[in-house]
């Protein structure tokens, strides 16, 4: 195969390889059946994509990818079983299938195990613009990682280079189960990074900058995301510590999707019915200000993550997940709704385009209104614990004095409790960044404690 036939395929070529991943599903909920399952379920998939990675003007890995696979869970009454395989000939298919029902003969009954309800199932498949596939081959990868990079170094004080990298693929799926249900969905996917080093010893700082979109001609040029590589990280040189304190904290846009993704994780199913996050219990509870609103958009079209229906076939709807500052619910798929008593979400493999509302301060500089204290830019380790909502985490940024940045920081703590930072939020930016699952702007947290020297 040649490198344009890697990431550039015909709107013909798309569908003849849905039709043959089609025809593999429907073999194996055959086989299933004729091997005693009362239920099937079965995803076939087939991915395709090019890779390179460049470091001080050289060609450092160039990858080629392609990969075909089906995963096929039955149920015997309540008990289940699951197995895969990545090669699709009909002998591999029917071992697939075996291998999943001897596994569902030995396993445990559980009574909310099954398949979506079929009356929630998706009916209607509209087209959310998510294939644009490009003729791109090794040259023309390796030419734009390599723009990228020499953009970011021609900046005087970068003094190393970790390196940048484009990569671009497209993947194509089919899900079905023994209700009857079919989907096939297609998609491509394009990013570019850069990662460079200014300074020197110990005053030597790292950052990065980056793009994935759907569209390969809606990334920024790679220009663009050298240069701003380069300028995050010249802008750190300097760095000091702050005094120990509690201050208003800013989070960057980057930082604060962490932190909505935390209060996805803890009203998350599989969180809730362990007894393993802080909000068990809490949908219809107002945990923000009024101001806050944050949706779940999966018909965005390009968007990230968006699809029709989730990984068990359930139509996905746009909905708000906060409004008003409330928590209307969970995130659930049917296993972890019936554990609960409630109905899935249509959250089975997660959320899909959160967008965080712009609100709170009428500002539109947020460090101005601010006026005084820490912006974070970077968040590093493990520090939240989603049972009690404790939340500590080093990071690096900025001294915001007199609404402005006076100079970097680092070797600091930010730390306080999720409930606590939730119920603080004073403001939410209009620069939403829409890389990515969770698209919001910089966030301000009226206070928090930050640990320094």
């Amino acid at each position: 195969m040649s490198d344009a036939a890697m990431v550039a395929q015909s709107t013909l070529d798309r569908e003849a390889e849905l039709d043959a991943l089609e025809g593999r599903v429907r073999d194996a909920l055959r086989l299933a059946r004729r091997a005693g399952a009362s239920a099937a379920e079965v995803t076939a998939h087939s991915s395709q994509g090019l890779s390179v990675n460049v470091r001080l003007g050289e060609v450092e890995t160039l990858e080629h990818m392609r990969d075909r696979g089906i995963g096929v869970t039955v149920f015997m009454g309540h008990r289940k079983g699951s197995a895969s395989s990545a090669d699709l000939r009909v002998q591999s298919i029917e071992d697939c299938v075996r291998h999943a029902a001897d596994i569902a003969r030995f396993t445990q009954e559980d009574s909310c195990s099954g398949l979506a309800d079929p009356d929630l199932l998706a009916q209607t498949f509209p087209d959310l613009d998510l294939w644009h596939p490009a003729a791109l081959d090794a040259e023309a990868a390796i030419a734009r990682a390599l723009r990228c990079e020499d953009a970011g170094r021609s900046d005087e004080r970068i003094r190393n280079s970790e390196g940048a990298a484009f990569d671009a693929g497209l993947g194509l799926a089919v899900y079905g189960n023994s209700n009857g249900f079919i989907g096939r969905s297609a998609g491509t996917q394009y990013g570019q990074s850069c990662v460079l080093l200014a300074g020197e010893g110990d005053g030597m700082q790292r950052d990065y900058s980056f793009d994935s979109r759907r569209r390969l001609d809606d990334l920024e040029a790679p220009e663009e995301t050298g240069r701003e590589a380069a300028r995050r990280t010249v802008r750190r040189l300097g760095a000091r510590r702050l005094k120990t304190g509690k201050m208003p904290v800013l989070l960057a846009p980057e930082v604060a999707k962490s932190m909505l993704g935390h209060l996805v994780g803890a009203i998350s199913g599989s969180a809730l019915y362990r007894n393993a996050s802080f909000l068990r219990d809490q949908a219809g509870q107002q945990l923000f200000p009024g101001w806050v609103n944050l949706e779940e958009r999966p018909h965005l079209p390009r968007g990230a993550h968006s699809a029709v229906f989730d990984s068990e076939g359930v139509a996905t709807r746009r909905r708000h997940i906060v409004e008003a500052g409330t928590l209307t619910g969970y995130v659930l798929s049917s296993y972890s709704a019936r554990r609960l008593g409630l109905t899935t979400t249509g959250n089975a493999g997660g959320t899909r385009n959160l967008r965080l509302e712009p609100g709170g301060s009428d500002s539109a500089d947020l460090a101005h209104d601010m006026q005084s204290g820490l912006l974070v830019t970077e968040v590093m380790g493990q520090g939240v614990n989603l049972v009690t909502g404790d939340y500590s985490r080093g990071a690096t940024g900025f001294r915001i004095e007199g609404g402005a940045i006076a100079y970097p920081v680092e070797e600091v703590t930010i730390a306080g409790n999720l409930r606590d930072m939730f119920r603080n939020l004073s403001a939410a930016g209009s620069d939403i960044d829409t890389r990515g699952n969770i698209h919001c702007g910089h966030v301000l947290i009226s206070t928090m404690m930050v640990a320094g020297s």
